[in-house]
């Protein structure tokens, strides 16, 4: 357990290089644009919905939206307010949080 925090902050770090670089793939193969948008195509396209989000130090909001269907999709946001997918596929499937807890502990 004494590893966990300094495992995690590690972890955070890593993702947070990862994020930086990857706005800018994005935008360049996906799309970036308004927030507001971009998640009401999600639900018009692939009746996706937010399942969840997290941050990303200070720099960042990651959401994931995902859809009755098994369709995918992750968004950035970053401090200025722009919105990206980072990703997106098919076939997602839930994870039963008591799962999570037991791996862990």
């Amino acid at each position: 357990m004494a590893r966990y925090p300094a495992f995690r902050r590690v972890t955070l770090a890593a993702v947070a290089v990862v994020m930086a670089f990857l706005p800018r793939q994005a935008e360049a193969q996906i799309g970036c644009g308004m927030r507001d948008v971009i998640v009401a195509r999600l639900d018009q396209l692939f009746h996706e919905h937010r399942i969840g989000y997290g941050l990303v130090g200070q720099v960042a909001v990651v959401e994931l939206y995902v859809s009755t269907a098994g369709t995918w999709t992750v968004l950035m946001t970053d401090v200025s307010g722009r919105t990206c997918i980072v990703g997106a596929g098919e076939g997602w499937e839930n994870t039963p949080m008591a799962d999570v807890r037991e791996r862990d502990s």
